[in-house]
């Protein structure tokens, strides 16, 4: 049996609470899948208690599920007809306001990872 949307939503924010750091206030979870949904590159950032933005890794034991299961959002919206006859979604930008509970998806149909821009420290 397949998975409503709403649980995939749920599933993918305890994920996401489940793994935040300490004092953390907010989490953002940026999935970036190759064409052929092979590959998922992503990053994870958090907002602490002082508003500071610093980012975190995960577990394997938290990263794999929430891949599948933004893998299977991603599917929901393809079985459902929700693209609206243009191709799906190829990441996404997962935010979860932990104060209130909330959780928001932005989707990149882009690649949008830059992962040596943003945390570079060497000079070229």
């Amino acid at each position: 049996m397949s998975k409503t949307y709403n649980q995939l939503n749920n599933e993918i924010g305890q994920l996401l609470f489940k793994s935040s750091p300490n004092g953390a206030k907010k989490v953002i979870a940026q999935l970036e899948f190759t064409p052929e949904m092979d590959v998922c590159r992503y990053l994870f950032d958090y907002y602490n208690q002082n508003d500071e933005l610093n980012w975190y890794l995960l577990d394997d034991d938290i990263t794999d599920p929430l891949i599948d299961t933004v893998t299977e959002l991603r599917q929901y919206y393809i079985d459902n007809n929700l693209t609206n006859g243009l191709p799906a979604w190829r990441g996404c930008i997962i935010t979860v306001d932990i104060e209130n509970a909330k959780i928001d998806f932005e989707f990149k149909y882009e690649p949008f990872i830059d992962l040596y821009s943003e945390y570079d420290d060497h000079d070229e």
